[in-house]
């Protein structure tokens, strides 16, 4: 089943589209979403169509930051109640923390994070893909621009960032990630992330009207009840986001979800799957995208997919593709639609 994304998303794709010189309507058909869902904030569409729509506009404009430009004049009240709930909150800190626990209302397809670092804050947000060919690049720069945009209008409209890293290489023309984000952006990271001070975290937001949030979320809580994630969604992003740190084990998962092994164990049983199968998929679609669509050196490839050693990699990705990473890489673009060996 795919992962579904409030219409919403799509806030300023038709100017964006216009400005480019594409005609937004048929390109809305030709990732078949209809134009409507346009004037549908609320309605949950796709996500593997969305990013379908935005990774075809970058490509037919030319325009490598069309994700990005699309972010540059999003709102607060493009996320609905949940732009009300984390508006009146008493600091950016508890705002984040909102915003992580209502995010499978706004976009199933994306996992948010925030860890701490000394004086230092990382937010880091990843694109869960079912589409393992389909980039990424266009969703992630919109969703990295939009919580920029937000933290601005929660906090000072002049905010900058100590850093914002993706994982993907840059585009030639490096214009609108500077005159978005500053200069503080890099290329080529091990994950995409926000980095901020803890204390832009924790400074007090002088207009939270603490009533106006208890009824956003009492209208959110009965949402999130009819809509509730289910443990398949919610450890397919845990080990999206642990993978990296070389600790995802299920009692990893387990104990970031708040639960025991067994009931994660017995929960995927009733959905008909298995941690190491939900592990091993990921792994997969995580390989194709850093093998096949980035130049990214193959042992640290092996470290963003979880294995100790590259050896472990190497052996376990030839069992999957019937090849080794490097003879994949070299045939990129000849052959590129290869599939996994069952």
């Amino acid at each position: 089943m795919s992962s579904l994304v409030r219409a919403a998303s799509l806030t300023n794709y038709s100017k964006v589209a216009r400005a480019a010189g594409l005609d937004p309507v048929r390109m809305l058909f030709d990732a078949g979403l209809s134009p409507g869902v346009l004037r549908e904030p609320d309605l949950m569409i796709p996500a593997e169509r969305v990013g379908q729509l935005l990774q075809a506009s970058a490509a037919m404009s030319g325009n490598e930051s069309f994700g990005l430009c699309m972010a540059e004049s999003r709102l607060l009240s493009n996320l609905g109640a949940v732009g009300l709930l984390i508006r009146d909150q008493a600091t950016l800190r508890d705002s984040l923390d909102m915003l992580m626990r209502y995010q499978a209302l706004l976009n199933g397809a994306l996992s948010l994070a925030v860890e701490e670092c000394g004086e230092l804050v990382i937010i880091r947000e990843a694109i869960i893909s079912g589409n393992a060919h389909q980039p990424t690049r266009q969703r992630v720069e919109l969703a990295l621009g939009v919580m920029v945009r937000l933290i601005r209008q929660l906090f000072k409209a002049d905010w900058q960032p100590r850093r914002v890293c993706f994982e993907h290489p840059a585009p030639r023309d490096t214009s609108t990630h500077q005159r978005f984000f500053g200069r503080c952006v890099e290329f080529g990271y091990d994950f995409n992330c926000i980095i901020c001070a803890k204390a832009d975290l924790d400074a007090r937001n002088p207009s939270a009207d603490p009533a106006m949030a208890r009824y956003a979320q009492r209208l959110l809580d009965a949402s999130v009840t009819s809509q509730q994630a289910t443990m398949l969604e919610d450890v397919r992003r845990t080990i999206l986001l642990l993978l990296p740190s070389g600790r995802c084990g299920i009692e990893q998962v387990s104990g970031h979800l708040g639960v025991v092994c067994r009931t994660v164990q017995r929960r995927l049983a009733e959905e008909g799957q298995s941690f190491s199968s939900i592990m091993n998929d990921i792994r997969k679609e995580l390989a194709t995208r850093h093998v096949m669509e980035s130049d990214r050196p193959l042992t640290e490839v092996a470290t963003l997919l979880g294995f100790s050693a590259p050896s472990a990699f190497s052996r376990w990705y030839h069992a999957e593709f019937g090849c080794s990473a490097r003879e994949s890489r070299a045939t990129r673009g000849t052959e590129r639609p290869w599939t996994a060996h069952p």
